[in-house]
This record gives structure tokens, sequence and C-alpha cells, in this order.
């Protein structure tokens, strides 16, 4: 079940916070790399409000203003300034936190910066990741290691069918083929390092989103944060793809399924690792770059947009790419809540309530997570039920855990 409505459910929270998936996140502790991003800061706000000691790993906040800053994040994590490719620094620090999960989200995140920085794209994502896996590898408390890659680590022939876990991995330009390697190397260390099952091993997952929006993303280059720059100067948005199709998503979307890998894996359900998609239904998701720049002008109420002026030469992007999370949806009961465009309305609304008073930054994100946790309740989600649940036998079989032993999983 998706809801259109952009209010989502209740407005005040029924529900704890912490006993969201589960209650697995309450009092554990999580390492979380790049959580001065606009998916990391959304990821470690969530975390901490479920009740996470985390501890965040990542360079300065990329841009400014940034989410981070905005939301005074690291106010409430173990805030560690340092770089994935620093692997020694990475290791120690890792050990020191014994975190019992981590989730790999430090990258270099743009398709088009890659082509002027190939070297510090392929360096940050794949070797950052190699320098991730080597540190769990050093951590005896940890039991979940979710590394966040991306839909375009495929190989593309722009076939039209949505990408499946087990496609090839590919790329025609440097981040995307970096995120192929990414995808590859775990794959190779999940193989030939974490191995095995029981009590001890560390199950390796790699995950794929969509195209994520909402509020707080302020990087070069992406088309939102494009729309907001020109919109508040006053200025057109200038569209250099707009038949692109892309499967867009509100941020919050696949890190429910992040966040649900994991409290499945720490629940010890099954053999969890390897890679999952967690991307929008094709249906609904999958839609041209001018729709959500039109979508986008609908909410905001002023404005309009246009091409790149003259014939210039653009660096090549995919033109179409999509997701298939069939296997997220019947092995976890993982499902998405908000449609594309009420992920389109309330990020709008973000910016718009932001840029009247930006120290609401924090507030707006609380009112958003709330009304997402309430659409998902209301759906009928697994994750978004109160207490603690286990999934012996995939998403059609759930029922209580012992307590007891989930508080033991990971000393």
């Amino acid at each position: 079940m998706k809801l259109d409505a952009a209010s989502g459910g209740a407005s005040q929270e029924s529900v704890g916070p912490s006993a969201f998936f589960g209650g697995a996140y309450a009092g554990r502790q999580v390492f979380l790399t790049g959580h001065t991003g606009f998916k990391g800061a959304w990821l470690g706000e969530w975390l901490s409000r479920l009740g996470a000691e985390v501890t965040g790993y990542a360079l300065a906040p990329p841009t400014d203003p940034s989410l981070f800053d905005a939301i005074d994040l690291g106010r409430r994590t173990r805030h560690v300034v340092a770089d994935v490719r620093d692997g020694e620094r990475l290791k120690a620090e890792v050990v020191a936190a014994r975190p019992c999960v981590m989730f790999h989200l430090a990258a270099q995140p743009l398709v088009r910066r890659a082509y002027a920085e190939p070297r510090e794209t392929f360096e940050t994502n794949v070797m950052g990741t190699v320098n991730v896996l080597e540190a769990a590898r050093s951590c005896p408390s940890l039991r979940a290691l979710i590394i966040v890659t991306s839909d375009k680590c495929y190989q593309n022939l722009e076939s039209g069918r949505p990408f499946v876990e087990d496609d090839a991995m590919g790329g025609h330009d440097p981040y995307s083929s970096s995120k192929g390697c990414a995808e590859l190397v775990t794959a190779a260390y999940r193989q030939s390092f974490f191995g095995g099952a029981g009590d001890g091993v560390v199950a390796v997952a790699s995950v794929r989103a969509g195209n994520v929006i909402g509020g707080g993303d302020w990087a070069q280059d992406r088309i939102i944060p494009d729309c907001v720059r020109a919109l508040t100067a006053g200025e057109r948005i200038v569209v250099r793809s707009p038949d692109a199709v892309r499967p867009w998503q509100h941020v919050l979307e696949p890190l429910s399924g992040y966040l649900w890998l994991g409290a499945h894996i720490l629940d010890g359900s099954g053999d969890l690792a390897g890679a999952w998609n967690f991307g929008p239904t094709d249906q609904d998701g999958a839609r041209p770059v001018s729709w959500v720049v039109e979508r986008f002008l609908e909410e905001w109420g002023t404005g309009g947009w246009t091409t790149p002026a003259g014939n210039h030469p653009q660096p090549h992007e995919a033109h179409w790419l999509s997701l298939e999370s069939t296997k997220a949806r019947k092995r976890l009961g993982w499902a998405p809540v908000w449609s594309a465009r009420a992920a389109v309305r309330r990020t709008a609304a973000w910016y718009r309530d932001y840029y009247r008073d930006p120290s609401a930054a924090r507030e707006l994100v609380r009112t958003d997570l709330v009304a997402y946790q309430a659409a998902a309740r209301e759906a009928g989600l697994p994750w978004a039920r109160a207490g603690e649940w286990r999934a012996d036998e995939g998403a059609a079989s759930v029922h209580p855990v012992d307590a007891e032993r989930h508080d033991d999983r990971c000393s």
C-alpha cells in the first residue's frame, strides 16, 4: 500500500520512536560513515531517535548550508572528522567504538564531479570501501555491515527493464564504475572473509537505492537543489536532461530498508548477506526529470524552467534507470510508503519552510520522520509495528523475540 497524501498520518507520535524496527537499535552502538552528507545526516538523526549510540565518521560537511549543521547532528553523535581513505584511522575508530552494526555511506556521490575528479572518486568509493571492510574484519563486536552503493552500479544497456540484484555490474562514467567496483569488492570480501553462519560472523550486505530527494540537500548538479537555488534567487531552473528517467523516492524510503535489513541481521533472521535493491515501484517512481521539476514548481507556487543555452556537449549520463525491489518485498516485508508525488510535495514544503526559518530545520526533519513512520504503520509494514519482532520465515511470519537474547548479541 502506498499513500499519496503528503500528511502521511498522525501529526504526533503515538508510538515511542525506539519501538520501530523491533527496537533493534535502542541502546546499541552504531558506526555510521558519511553522516555529514545529505543521506547520512537523515540516517544519523533517525538512528539517534531510535535510541542508538551513534559514532559518525566523515569529512566536514560538503556544502554550506548542510543538513548536518542545520539540525546540529554533531551534538547527538560521537562526531569524528576523518577520511575513509585513511584506513588506519578508520580501523582504530571502528575498534574503539565497538559497534554492533555499521552503515557505510561515505562517498564521492556526484556523477558530474567524478568526471572532473576521477581519481579522487575511485579512491574514495572503491578504496574507501576496502578500508571499511578491513576495519570490519578487525572489529569483534560487529554483527552487521551495510554498504550503500547506488542504482548506477549496474551495467546499463538502456533496455528499459528494471535492474535486479544479480544483474551485471558496470558503469559508463567514473562515478557509476566506481560504484560497480565497490559492489565487486564487497562481494569478494563477503565470499573470502565473511562466509559461514552462526554467532561471531559478520553479515555483509550491499544496498542500492534510487534517486533520493528530501529536505536538506544542497549538493551541486542534483535537480532538487538546483530547483531550490534557482527559485530562491528568482531565476528559472536550468534542466540539463529533462527526458532522463530516474527512480525517484523520498530519502526515508531506502533508509527504512537499510534499517530493517540491519534489524533482521541483528536478530539472526536467516542468511541476509548479499545485495539488496530498495527502490520505488516502477509504475510510480520511474519518472522523467521534467515531471519532478514541474511537480516541484506546482508545490513551490512560482517559477519556471528551461534547458541550457547553446549546444554545449554534456558528460554522458544514463537516460533510463529503474530498480526491481521484489527481493526486499518478499523477504523483508519492506515496501515504499510515499508516492513520488508525495515525496516531491514534502520536499518542496521542507525547503519552503526552511527558508522562512532556518532554525526550524531539526523540527522539519522530525515532522517528516513522524509522518513517515505513521504512514508506514497505517500501511501495515512490519518495521513500523510497536515492540520487538522476528521474521524467521520471511515477511509472512512475524512473532515476538526473546528480549534478553536480543540484548546479548553484540557483547
